[in-house]
């Protein structure tokens, strides 16, 4: 039984908003619905429908989303830069985008080497 046909509505689309005026809630006289649920900054993180469909989402503290799932199993998860510049995405199918930055560690011994050169004449500036 829908919402609606608990509450006795006769009017359609029957919605019902949060208090951030975001639709929570939809439906038509057929008794198709809608849920959504939202995070405290007022994104959206999960959907689903009367037909059995949903996805989730979740995001960073900029808002940015950082991971998908829905029903059908197909995910990504993605990050963003300290400009909020996508930097990587991966999906359910694969690495879609990769432009994080490198970080390479290497011993002075393995520097030299590169160099052909004596670890004792390597000289580091900043």
């Amino acid at each position: 039984m829908t919402i609606s046909q608990q509450l006795n509505i006769t009017e359609f689309p029957f919605i019902v908003k949060n208090a951030a005026g975001q639709e929570i809630y939809w439906e038509n006289s057929n008794g198709d619905w809608t849920k959504s649920e939202y995070d405290a900054d007022g994104n959206q993180t999960r959907w689903e429908d009367s037909d059995g469909d949903w996805s989730k989402k979740e995001y960073d503290a900029d808002g940015n989303r950082t991971r998908y799932e829905d029903l059908t199993g197909y995910w990504s998860k993605s990050e963003y830069d300290a400009d909020g510049e996508l930097v990587y995405q991966e999906t359910s199918d694969g690495i879609e985008l990769d432009n994080r930055a490198k970080t390479v560690e290497l011993t002075l011994d393995e520097i030299a080497a590169k160099f052909g050169i004596p670890v004792e004449s390597l000289k580091i500036k900043k």
